[in-house]
């Protein structure tokens, strides 16, 4: 008995060790959230300087531009389609998703829960577009495309995958398209719980509160096949911690995004499926720090990466890291 209660001693000590920093980040973050409550002033990360809170059209928008982002990736790489006009179609600048073709899927469980993961978020963009109404943005430019110099490549170039000049094809294997859907799930997730508080509508609330639950059964179902893949193949895990650590590259100096390589060794190992921190609570990302992984620059930028010429909507602008 005295064994095992050392292991899991051993266990809970590593957990806090590698969260030490998170747990201080959330103590920043809310001192700062207090402080901001205190004067009465609200802002919101992405812009050249203070500007008023967004509206929930404003949030609810920039959700949008990023469920039209996944929507794409999923319905061509499962469907080897695009969204029509009609799905796609508002204010702002119009644009296509370019690149991209169909995956001969080797895994059924794999095809099976990338059709799933394909409905459920063209699902999100048609009832966002239902909410929003007349007030619902186009889709703006999409690359998801697989040349040297398309976003997938420049990606997996910051991460160390592949050197310079060469192409990441996210649509050749099951397990390169695990690593592509793993650049957006967990962001997605994060994004959702940074923009809870902005919404002020309890009804868009619970319906972003939604969407939010998905998208995390979606983080958590690739997270979880990396994993078990990358039981036989450990270099699976490795491709998907350096795209971990290119996300943390990009949106500040706080080491908040975590892969998926186990924890401890031996007995005390365990794995890594869910990013938390030392509370059990998911981390948030600002809308700019969402904006410098899909612009793929840690800058403050209107456009790049994901969306060459940038979302459409108020909220546009990534953070200066």
């Amino acid at each position: 008995m005295t064994d095992v209660s050392d292991q899991m001693i051993e266990i809970l000590d590593r957990r806090v060790e590698r969260r030490k920093e998170r747990r201080e980040f959330f103590r920043t973050a809310i001192g700062a959230a207090a402080v901001a409550g205190a004067g009465g002033a609200l802002t919101f990360a992405g812009s050249a300087g203070a500007q008023s809170a967004p509206t929930d059209v404003d949030v609810l928008n920039f959700a949008l531009n990023l469920e039209y982002l996944e929507a794409e990736f999923y319905n061509v790489a499962v469907f080897g389609t695009t969204l029509t006009v009609a799905q796609t179609s508002g204010t702002g600048t119009p644009g296509i998703a370019t690149g991209g073709r169909k995956v001969v899927f080797t895994d059924p469980v794999v095809a099976q829960y990338a059709k799933e993961i394909a409905q459920d978020e063209v699902a999100h963009v048609n009832f966002l577009r239902a909410q929003l109404g007349a007030s619902a943005v186009a889709q703006p430019a999409i690359d998801i495309g697989v040349t040297p110099t398309s976003a997938f490549s420049n990606a997996a170039r910051a991460a160390g995958l592949i050197g310079a000049g060469d192409a990441f094809d996210v649509y050749a294997t099951d397990e390169n398209f695990l690593l592509g859907a793993y650049i957006f799930e967990d962001v997605g997730v994060t994004a959702y719980k940074g923009a809870a508080p902005l919404i002020t509508n309890k009804t868009y609330l619970e319906a972003a509160a939604g969407i939010l639950a998905v998208e995390a059964y979606h983080a958590s179902l690739i997270r979880t096949v990396l994993y078990a893949k990358g039981v036989a193949t450990p270099s699976l895990r490795t491709s998907a911690d350096a795209i971990s650590n290119a996300r943390d590259s990009l949106d500040g100096t706080s080491d908040l995004d975590q892969g998926i390589s186990p924890t401890g060794s031996g007995a005390t190992a365990m794995s890594n499926i869910v990013p938390l921190d030392v509370n059990g609570l998911a981390f948030s990302r600002t809308t700019g720090q969402v904006l410098n992984i899909v612009y793929l620059n840690k800058n403050a930028v209107g456009m790049g990466g994901f969306f060459p010429a940038g979302v459409n909507g108020t909220i546009k602008t990534s953070a200066a890291n």
